[in-house]
């Protein structure tokens, strides 16, 4: 009994697997049997996962291999090998509970559709391959399994082959992802080399046990681990499929900004033994992260599309997570991961009711008078509840900086929620500032409370806060402090700019995201001009009207 958990995580893809491969041929010709097998192994998977999750609670479990060779020139082993620990099952939960949500979704969303059965055989795939991603402990098997999912997330990407718009989002994902993939291999080749180890775990046991600087070769290998989270998550400037990519169906839309764009981000939590080693590699994180988190914000401020919006916000938190890691923050990365999944996912799935029900409350916000003077009260009120709680909570803030980092970004935060009284109704918003002050400190103490309790149940299964935080330069904190209050600032200030002539160049630039992804639209493999209708492939729309002036 000691080794069920194991046993029931390596069983639940199965069924997903089998439904696509098997029931999957001619599946628009048997849709019923295809569709409720499909939905009935999503349910299986999730319950294979709260009971794996629950053995794993009561009774210590331990990895298992079912199947191992050795291979040639120093490689290692392949084997197929789950790897028990509390990232695992968490990770595994989650998206597994998204699998269950979309594929129920999807029974009636899709009916009627003349490619009804493929949808649910590409879906069952994809879902099945990316489960099996998360239990494994063997780098080579991870691989086989990194490059797959990607490959059948393509043909959700690309299910609608006559919008000619999907085809060239999912093209650059698609290119992205390959460059993705030879990045990644060619780190655990020099993984394999330099520690003779092929498992996470055992390569965990080895950087735990390492003194001093890296050898070159896996600071190599680990600046390409970096580079490939970058290229897996849509993060600026490489975030144009991801906001491309939403003429697939919603639900796709919803799999993929919920689940599998962590692919990413769940690679640096697996080596995240190794990056605390390599002190450029936290650098280069923060940095890609900042950019992202500051650009893919703007933009989304200049959006009319509710879709292209919530993936901007997708590239923005992305961003978040990145940086995350580089503060050594993994903890909270796993919080932020299962949180934005659960919001993002109900957010796509709904974004049909959410323009009626947002319509009314967005024009209201436009006649509200903001200043920047309210934007600095309210930044003080949320700084000393959210400073406050953390004392509460037994953070000391001096012998950790990184969380005092996210503390201030946390104040920033909530500081919107007290900024929307003071806004509405000025100083003598008394009322409602007695309502907002308690949910303020409800959300902090929530925050806090939610690291707290995910640094306690990943215990050793991720490094520890106070490796990389005793390290980081001071120069960087600042940057992100300044970088976050500018964000706020600029919110504020947008009533002000609308009369700026400058402002409407930048929010024309904005709303077209920069223009950077024309660099990668004019690729000779994406070139939009090869298709037969050019107009719909324009990869920005360059018909959007500035601002207009007040008068």
């Amino acid at each position: 009994m000691i080794d069920i958990a194991s046993s029931l995580l390596l069983v639940a893809p199965l069924p997903l697997l089998l439904v696509g491969l098997i029931i999957g041929i001619r599946a628009n010709d048997h849709v019923f049997w295809i569709k409720t097998l499909s939905n009935r192994a999503n349910w299986f998977s999730l319950a294979c996962g709260i009971a794996a999750a629950a053995i794993f609670i009561a009774i210590p479990q331990h990895s298992l291999t079912y199947f191992r060779f050795y291979l040639p020139g120093g490689l290692g082993t392949f084997a197929i090998k789950t790897l028990i620990n509390p990232l695992t099952i968490i990770m595994f939960l989650l998206v597994s509970f998204m699998g269950m949500i979309v594929s129920r979704f999807s029974l009636s969303y899709m009916v009627g559709d003349p490619h009804e059965g493929s949808f649910h055989k590409w879906l069952s795939l994809t879902v099945g391959v990316f489960l099996a991603l998360i239990l494994t402990d063997n780098i080579w098997f991870f691989w086989i399994l990194f490059v797959a999912a990607s490959l059948l997330l393509h043909q959700l990407l690309i299910f609608y082959r006559e919008r000619p718009l999907a085809v060239v989002a999912a093209r650059k994902k698609y290119l992205l992802s390959r460059i993705a993939d030879l990045s990644l291999l060619v780190a655990f080749v020099l993984i394999a080399h330099d520690t003779g180890k092929t498992g996470f775990s055992g390569i965990a046991h080895w950087m735990s046990s390492s003194q001093g600087s890296l050898p070159v070769g896996l600071q190599i290998a680990t600046g390409l681990i970096v580079l490939t989270a970058i290229l897996k998550s849509g993060v600026f400037p490489l975030h144009g499929w991801l906001i491309q990519v939403m003429e697939a169906p919603t639900q796709v839309s919803a799999l993929l900004h919920a689940g599998l764009i962590y692919t990413g981000a769940f690679l640096l939590l697996r080596v995240s033994f190794m990056i605390t080693h390599v002190s450029w590699a936290w650098v280069v994180l923060i940095l890609a992260g900042l950019l992202s988190v500051i650009m893919a914000s703007l933009m989304m401020m200049t959006q009319t599309n509710i879709k292209e919006a919530l993936a901007y916000s997708t590239s923005a938190q992305l961003g978040f997570m990145l940086m995350e890691c580089g503060l050594g923050l993994y903890s909270i990365a796993v919080v932020h991961i299962v949180a934005h999944s659960v919001y993002k996912a109900h957010a796509f799935l709904s974004s049909g009711s959410v323009v009626d029900n947002f319509r009314g409350p967005t024009i209201k916000k436009l006649q509200v008078k903001q200043t920047l003077g309210r934007a600095e009260l309210a930044i003080i009120l949320s700084g000393a509840v959210t400073f406050g709680v953390a004392l509460a909570f037994g953070i000391d803030l001096q012998k950790q900086p990184t969380l005092l980092t996210i503390g201030v970004i946390v104040a920033i935060a909530m500081g919107q929620l007290l900024l929307q009284a003071l806004n509405a109704y000025g100083l003598g918003a008394g009322a409602l500032l007695l309502r907002a002050a308690p949910l303020s400190i409800f959300v902090c103490a929530a925050y806090f409370g939610l690291h707290d309790i995910s640094a306690y149940l990943l215990g050793r299964s991720i490094p520890s806060e106070t490796l990389q935080a005793d390290h980081i330069p001071i120069w960087l904190l600042v940057l992100i402090v300044v970088g976050f209050l500018s964000l706020l600032h600029i919110q504020q200030l947008i009533p002000r700019l609308q009369r700026s002539s400058f402002w409407q160049a930048m929010y024309m630039n904005l709303y077209n995201g920069m223009y950077v992804d024309l660099a990668f639209s004019h690729i000779p493999l994406l070139d939009a001009t090869k298709t037969k209708n050019k107009k719909e492939l324009k990869p920005v729309n360059l018909q959007a009207q500035p601002l207009k002036r007040s008068k």
